[in-house]
Formats: structure tokens, C-alpha cells, sequence
């Protein structure tokens, strides 16, 4: 844990990447993808760190990349990984599900390396699709449904509200289209937060604050702007439009040891940690490092060591 950073910048960060360096635009091969993950988790960054995200069709190619740097020994944590699975409603749900269940038996023995797919991701276009999804899942797997992008979502989000479930929102991607308007974002959290559903976001979400990106070309939001006003949705009073300003904004959040402040509104320290912890629970990025670096260059985070010293 950073213990020069303001406390609210720490809440708000702890935890919040899972790594996806496999996917666009970083598409490392796996060995190279497992190697930056274990570095990630030997840099000042660890504790920005989730889980390492793998697709299930690429889940044995993981095993043996990653067999020498597991964790071996049992008072060592495992590796936590959210894995891509079938769609919700799809016949080979079922069987990824098997797969799963044999990773986590074969990798709570300390000798063949601890690892832990505790956390799933999957497309849902409808509600039977969760639903039946629901009804297959065993209570130690938690799944994100990947709602579909650019439409009113909460019928899907009200099949999902009162479950052990959560949402996600393709945030950006390497084509124009694939990144969502700001209004889409705004309506996608301010939905969450009526619906008491959880979420978290993928793509796009390369920098600390809104920018435009030349290379696709598209606008793509800042992974601090999402989750600090989530919170703000969470704890105030405040419409899509409202959450429009905030996601836009390229300065105003500022952090101290027990406030966030996020334009006009306050949060406390103890609303950004329920609020993480119940609501907005992470992005994916294929980088660890970028961020990180982002976040230094701001004054936000100082710059340290790449490897810790304690």
C-alpha cells in the first residue's frame, strides 16, 4: 500500500486494475502477459492491482506460463483471475463452468502452484440469458454480465439487481464505434446506482483523466473520473446530466487523507471504500505500468522504486 498518497486517493485505487494485458492494445503473448502481471505484483503498483484476466479457451496456456511464478507455499496468497467465459443463455456455459471447478481444485494445492478463478465475465443480451446463467453458476463463482453497449439497459440490470451478480460496461476499444459517448457512461453508472447493481468497466480506460485518443480516433473517459463519480452518484443527489460534468471533468478532483472532492461534491473516505466495495469495483487495462506512471506525472502518486523496498 502507498503510504504517501492521500488516503482517499488510496481507497479509491486499491484494487481497482484487473490486468488484461492479452487484449488490444498491449497484445502480449501470455508468456510476456504473465511476466508483466508478476512484476505488477513486485512493483509500487501492487496494491492498484485485481486479478489477471484470462480467456477460459486460453486458460491452459496460462497454467504452464504462469507454473514458475505461482504461489507455492500456503501462507502466500494465490493468483486471482476473472476469466471470459461463454455468453449467458450459450450451451457451452456449462462446461466452462466444469473447467473452472477443476482449475481451483487442481490450484488450492500449494504444490501445483495457488490460483484462484473466483470471478467470471460474460455477454448478456437478455434477461432469460441471465437468468438461466443465475441458475447455473455455484455460489463461489461471481459473474459480470457484459451488457450490451449504447441502449437503456435496465430491464437487464433489474434481472441482475438482488443477485450475487454485477454488470460491465465496454468503456472504449480499437475502433470509433466500440467507444461509448460520455452520455452512455453517465447512463450506465447513474442505472447501476438505482438498481443497487454492481459494476465494473473494460477498455479504454487507458489515463487518470478524460482524453481524446488520435489513434482510433475516439474520446475515452478517465478511470478516475468513472469511479470518483460513481461515488458522488452513490452518496449525492445527482442526474445523468449531472454525471455527464463530472465524467468531463480534467481538473477539480482533488484528494486529501479524509475528503475527495469531485467539482462541487464531498465524499468522505468511508463512503469511496463502501462505495468500492459495493458498487464500483474495477476496470480492466491491458497495462499496469501506463497508469501508474500517469498518476506520477499528475503529482498524485510519488514516484518511487519500480521493485519495493519493503
Amino acid at each position: 500500500m502507498n503510504k504517501e498518497a492521500p488516503g482517499t486517493l488510496v481507497s479509491l485505487l486499491d484494487g481497482l486494475i484487473d490486468y488484461a494485458g492479452l487484449y488490444p492494445p498491449a497484445n502480449l503473448g501470455m508468456e510476456d502477459m504473465v511476466c508483466q502481471f508478476n512484476k505488477g505484483l513486485s512493483s509500487e503498483a501492487d496494491w492498484m492491482l485485481g486479478r489477471v484476466i484470462v480467456p477460459i479457451n486460453r486458460l491452459d496456456e496460462f497454467e504452464k506460463a504462469a507454473a514458475a511464478c505461482l504461489p507455492s507455499v500456503d501462507t502466500e496468497d494465490p493468483w486471482c483471475l476473472s476469466v471470459l467465459v461463454s455468453a449467458a443463455g450459450s450451451d457451452a456455459l456449462a462446461g466452462d463452468i466444469e473447467k473452472l471447478a477443476a482449475f481451483n481444485e487442481h490450484h488450492c494445492i500449494p504444490g501445483n502452484g495457488l490460483a484462484l478463478a473466483d470471478v467470471i465475465e460474460l455477454r448478456a443480451t437478455s434477461s432469460e440469458g441471465i437468468d438461466q446463467a443465475l441458475d447455473l453458476l455455484p455460489d463461489d463463482l461471481f459473474p459480470f454480465f457484459e451488457l450490451p453497449a449504447g441502449q437503456d439497459n435496465r430491464g437487464l440490470l433489474a434481472a441482475l439487481a438482488g443477485s450475487d451478480a454485477a454488470a460491465k460496461i465496454r468503456t472504449g476499444g480499437v475502433k470509433p464505434e466500440l467507444n461509448p459517448s460520455t452520455c452512455e457512461v453517465a447512463r450506465f453508472i447513474h442505472q447501476c446506482v438505482q438498481a443497487a447493481v454492481p459494476f465494473k468497466a473494460t477498455a479504454g480506460l487507458h489515463h487518470p483523466l478524460p482524453n481524446d485518443n488520435p489513434s482510433i480516433p475516439a474520446h475515452q473517459q478517465g478511470f478516475l473520473n468513472v469511479f470518483a463519480s460513481a461515488v458522488v452518484v452513490e452518496n449525492h443527489d445527482i442526474d445523468e446530466a449531472g454525471i455527464v460534468e463530472l465524467l468531463d471533468l480534467t481538473e477539480g478532483i482533488n484528494f486529501e487523507d479524509d475528503r475527495m472532492q469531485v467539482g462541487e461534491y464531498t465524499v468522505t473516505r468511508e463512503q469511496i471504500e463502501e462505495t468500492r466495495s459495493a458498487r464500483a469495483i474495477s476496470f480492466g487495462s491491458c497495462s499496469w505500468d501506463e497508469p501508474l506512471a500517469d498518476l506520477q506525472a499528475l503529482g498524485l502518486l510519488p514516484r518511487a522504486d519500480s521493485v519495493k523496498s519493503s
